[in-house]
């Protein structure tokens, strides 16, 4: 697979990264054995970089990780985020003592001493961000993390925490259904060299292979919550997926492929991670960076999935409490 550089002073890795949200069962029911194989067949197809946190699954994708990495001799670079506490009263927190408890819990689970990169899930509104900056440059200093990344952050609070310290990623939200980053965060991370790591680029999991069915989700799971899922928005969302698909299969190409080649080509400092729990969904998509866009397929792609074309919003209110916004 092809390299890309992980930010500045970042080491190279995997042009496509592995999310392993899904390890700690959001998305459903799973196992270590099954997480371990889809490990095992991420790597095999030259993927090199994890990305995980502390709350998927309540440690839970840290621990298969760790498992990972103890019974193999792989060694991935790995991201890992804190910053949310979870509970009734779901609350953001980016203090000094809070963050570094966190890491040391994460790093305990993956069974390593350091990790390459280390995010705040979500900035603390409250907290000025070059506080936080300083504290995430203290952990460089200690050796505990390569670099530190922000997530769901706006370009101002990028620019604000790069003047502490290089930042080395972030980490928003970014697909064919997803655009919000274009309006600015793409461009002021490649202005300061600061890679951009997409989640949910497969616009979590409506343009993966198979065409996702929400009314088959359980009840209560993450994306039944999702405006763009619910019964008045999904049918019209249906119709353009369709027709990407269809164009996907003139192609002879599988549309996960093909929505991460277009994710891909919005800039060599974009590093996307789509996230599965089954070793089979890996191939699906894996050989995307070989893919090769025309003038052609990216008009095409423009008509059937022109810029905004998702019926609803990518989060409900609660979701969307603690999301910077900046336009």
């Amino acid at each position: 697979m092809k390299q890309r550089q992980l930010g500045p002073g970042g080491p190279m890795v995997s042009a496509i990264g592995l999310g392993c949200l899904s390890f700690g069962g959001i998305f459903g029911a799973t196992t270590t054995e099954a997480s371990l194989r889809c490990l095992d067949a991420a790597w095999d197809h030259g993927i090199t970089f994890l990305d995980t946190a502390n709350i998927y699954g309540a440690g839970t994708s840290e621990t298969v990780i760790g498992e990972w990495l103890k019974t193999r001799k792989h060694r991935p670079v790995i991201a890992t985020k804190a910053g949310i506490v979870p509970g009734a009263s779901r609350r953001i927190d980016n203090s000094a003592a809070y963050l570094r408890a966190e890491l040391e819990g994460s790093l305990k689970r993956l069974g390593v001493d350091h990790v390459d990169l280390f995010y705040i899930h979500r900035h603390e509104a409250e907290r000025p961000i070059e506080e936080v900056a300083g504290t995430l440059k203290s952990l460089i200093l200690d050796g505990k993390i390569g670099g530190y990344g922000m997530s769901e952050i706006a370009p101002y609070t990028l620019e604000r925490a790069h003047a502490v310290h290089p930042v080395r990623a972030v980490q928003n939200e970014y697909s064919l259904w997803t655009r919000q980053a274009d309006l600015g965060l793409i461009q002021r991370c490649k202005t300061l060299g600061t890679a951009f790591v997409p989640f949910s680029p497969l616009a979590r999991g409506a343009l993966g292979h198979t065409m996702l069915d929400p009314a088959t989700l359980p009840n209560g799971e993450f994306r039944t919550l999702i405006p763009r899922f619910q019964p008045e928005n999904w049918p019209r969302n249906k119709t353009r997926i369709e027709a990407f698909r269809a164009y996907a299969a003139d192609r002879a190409l599988s549309p996960a492929a093909l929505a991460l080649a277009w994710v891909l080509a919005q800039g060599d400092h974009l590093i996307p991670i789509p996230g599965t729990r089954t070793a089979d969904h890996v191939a699906h998509w894996a050989a995307a960076d070989q893919i090769t866009l025309t003038a052609e397929d990216h008009r095409e792609i423009a008509r059937v999935l022109p810029v905004g074309w998702a019926f609803g919003d990518r989060y409900n209110d609660d979701q969307a409490a603690t999301v910077e916004r900046y336009c």
